[in-house]
């Protein structure tokens, strides 16, 4: 099989039958063999019941639906497990992703060899305040943290060699991390594509300014899992033994400061009252804490199971 589509979608079911009609064409035009995966993250509409039309009508055609809404990396982790694809594409469902980009994606991984091939919105029909300006601090952030040198992360169409999305543990809301993951994973040859951005025919965006607020926090956990998340007490053990040295230090000082002032017959002052004292104390509270977390950390990492993440309430 040529290509797997994957479409996390929440609520759109006017757009459906109107995305389906031009996939549909694209692929037949350019006479692929294809699956369609739309993963159904908990709408509340009638979204799974066109799905189910659409896949009586075309055989290519393949629906998940989740119990409840999970979020977007629940639903491409689902797809990303199922597709059979050569070349898997991810796209939204909201017809702002162009279908007619899909064979320049599918060429630069098949014919240029990409790993992984992003795409970039370079014109954006968004709101600028909301949407424009915040994404532009977002994805320089990105870049500057991550190493990836991609100008919209944001973006959901993609496309990556089967392989990739075998080897990428997409969870909690990283969708927006997947190059990152992709190259922490082994997977360096990742491209960027100019795609068209079509303004919103149908309903309203699901994300708010939060997203915003969430790819911050998640980039800052990304940043730690690829730099530590193998050896937590790589991280926590060099903090742990610097407060934990510098308490000893301290404590040092207060001692040699006392024994010499009792010897020398100075008046000396009860070690309480030594402001060193309690940066002493606190230094060696602080790095057996850390020294603990790092420990805890790696326990963790040797003992944890794969939870289920998610779970589907009927698949077609």
């Amino acid at each position: 099989m040529n290509i797997s589509i994957i479409i996390p979608l929440l609520n759109e079911q006017e757009s459906l039958p109107e995305l389906h009609k031009w996939i549909k064409k694209v692929m037949d035009e350019n006479q692929y063999t294809y699956e369609v995966l739309f993963i159904d993250d908990g709408s509340t509409d009638q979204s799974w019941n066109v799905i189910e039309g659409l896949c009586q009508e075309n055989p290519n055609v393949k629906g998940i639906r989740f119990f409840r809404n999970y979020g977007k990396s629940q639903a491409l982790h689902a797809g990303f497990a199922r597709a059979q694809g050569d070349v898997v594409i991810t796209m939204d469902a909201d017809l702002q992703d162009s279908p007619d980009e899909i064979p320049g994606l599918f060429k630069m991984v098949t014919e240029e060899n990409f790993d992984l091939v992003s795409g970039w919105k370079k014109k954006r029909y968004d709101n600028v305040v909301t949407k424009n300006l915040p994404s532009k601090l977002f994805n320089w952030a990105a870049r500057k943290t991550s190493g990836v040198y991609l100008n919209d992360f944001n973006c959901g169409l993609k496309a990556y060699r089967n392989l990739v999305v075998k080897n990428v543990e997409v969870s909690g809301e990283m969708h927006r991390y997947i190059p990152v993951l992709a190259k922490n994973a082994g997977f360096n040859k990742i491209g960027e594509k100019v795609v068209i951005h079509q303004a919103r025919k149908y309903g309203e965006s699901k994300f708010g300014m939060s997203r915003f607020i969430n790819g911050f926090l998640d980039l800052i956990t990304i940043w730690f899992l690829s730099r530590y998340g193998k050896r937590p007490m790589h991280l926590f053990g060099a903090f742990g033994a610097l407060m934990f040295v510098l308490g000893f230090i301290s404590t040092g000082i207060i001692i040699a400061v006392k024994l010499i002032k009792l010897y020398t017959g100075f008046h000396t002052i009860l070690v309480t009252s030594n402001p060193l004292f309690y940066i002493a104390l606190t230094s060696m509270i602080i790095g057996t804490q850390l020294f603990l977390a790092g420990f805890l950390g790696e326990i963790i990492l040797r003992t944890k199971s794969n939870e289920e993440r998610y779970k589907i309430a009927e698949e077609r």
